[in-house]
């Protein structure tokens, strides 16, 4: 039986695959820092992406995109912060926020799921 973490990566695994075939660029995997952390990072068009990924079973704890709550939300926005400053990336490079969740068999991504929160 995996636990919480090991499912949690082979699902981000399996979304920066789904993502590639999306014409997504994967640039990193689980990137951590002591503000938070971001599942994946990547390019898409002249975007840098910061997505986060959710996985459910079922809907017994919920549609998997509400667990991206404004908590979290406030966590990658400093944690997406701190990558932009410690990589050197222009304030004038766009940004956005995905979000992809595997449910029952199938992937949704959504783009700008969420905007910057200071």
């Amino acid at each position: 039986m995996k636990n919480s973490r090991e499912t949690g990566a082979e699902y981000e695994e399996k979304a920066a695959q789904y993502l590639q075939t999306l014409g997504y660029e994967v640039i990193e995997k689980n990137y951590r820092c002591k503000q938070g952390e971001i599942d994946l990072i990547a390019k898409d068009g002249t975007y840098l992406v910061f997505v986060e990924v959710k996985y459910r079973r079922d809907t017994r704890l919920g549609e998997p995109l509400e667990a991206v709550d404004t908590r979290k939300q406030h966590k990658i926005s400093a944690a997406a912060a701190y990558y932009c400053f410690s990589h050197g990336i222009s304030q004038q490079q766009p940004c956005r926020f995905d979000a992809a969740a595997f449910m029952q068999g199938k992937w949704t991504v959504i783009q700008n799921a969420f905007d910057y929160l200071a």
